[in-house]
């Protein structure tokens, strides 16, 4: 989620100063017991230490204001994940006054290098969260020894253990989970197949995976639910919006107080223009998630329906 951002220009932020962005989905994301989304870029009015790249046709920075976390609240949102390529967009400053800005606001988040993980309850039942990605700052996904005790620790203290990562090779290109380390840009992007395995062997119960910014296959593994990438859901002007880059799903799960799997319901969502999600009525990225299980994980224990419907085979 990117609502959208006053670097290098307040041009890039959008109309109604993005009070309204949210609105066509939020019905949907306050009908939960919790809401989660990754937060990309720092969350900051001005300053801050912009990062410098070596192609800058291929950098974007990006520079939400403080007050756009409401919009975020006023939708629903509990927890989001600051461990992705733009936590770190604004240096200190920025990683910061994200962390205090949304604290401030209730939103519980982790990630970074600072707040590997939170804990939290929720209607009598605790929660623990952990987020990671291959980039400078954050709590690294390719160390996954780090990453399996963060969650064994988390499972001992906690009901439910859910797992944010950002990683995987992105864009059209690589719509398919490899199950090896994917490498892009010369970057490793870390093997999301084994990391996500490996840390439900570990505690973990659900795993909801990004960065590629297309959606990707879910997979049901020892009766934990994992979706290797939701796409870009909210991201206004500065991203690709082209083909599957303008679809996600909001994936609504439905689980045990141990976190075991009992069904879900995809929602379909489209960006338009410079962005801000819609329902889609053609479906299309439940087509495409149904698509991509049924050639990525052909063994996994799901049935998704047309309209979104996700239950045991």
């Amino acid at each position: 989620m990117m609502l959208g951002t006053n670097y290098p220009s307040t041009q890039y932020l959008p109309p109604n100063d993005g009070k309204d962005i949210l609105l066509p989905v939020k019905n949907i994301l306050i009908n939960a017991n919790i809401t989660f989304g990754n937060l990309e870029g720092s969350v900051l009015d001005s300053g801050g230490y912009p990062k410098s790249c070596k192609d800058p046709s291929k950098c974007y920075v990006f520079r939400m204001p403080t007050r756009y976390v409401n919009y975020l609240k006023d939708a629903g949102f509990d927890v989001v994940s600051n461990a992705n390529n733009h936590a770190g967009d604004f240096g200190d400053i920025g990683r910061t006054s994200t962390m205090n800005t949304l604290k401030n606001a209730g939103i519980f988040y982790a990630g970074q290098t600072a707040m590997p993980y939170t804990t939290f309850e929720m209607e009598g039942i605790k929660y623990g969260f952990c987020a990671f990605a291959p980039n400078s700052g954050t709590m690294d996904i390719r160390n996954i020894a780090e990453a399996k005790k963060i969650v064994e620790h988390l499972d001992s203290i906690s009901d439910i253990v859910i797992v944010s990562f950002h990683g995987g090779a992105e864009g059209g290109t690589h719509r398919h989970v490899t199950r090896n380390t994917e490498i892009f840009l010369g970057e490793d992007r870390g093997n999301v197949y084994n990391f996500s395995h490996t840390l439900i062997d570990a505690g973990a119960d659900i795993i909801f995976g990004h960065g590629p910014h297309i959606t990707r296959a879910v997979e049901l593994y020892k009766n934990r639910f994992i979706a290797y990438s939701m796409g870009n859901f909210c991201t206004y002007a500065r991203f690709s919006l082209s083909g599957y880059a303008g679809v996600a799903p909001i994936i609504k799960l439905f689980v045990t107080k141990k976190g075991e799997f009992i069904k879900g319901q995809i929602y379909a969502i489209k960006q338009l223009g410079e962005g801000g999600p819609l329902i889609d009525d053609s479906n299309k990225v439940i087509k495409e998630i149904i698509e991509l299980t049924t050639s990525d994980f052909p063994e996994t224990g799901l049935l998704i329906k047309e309209t979104g419907e996700i239950s045991k085979k």
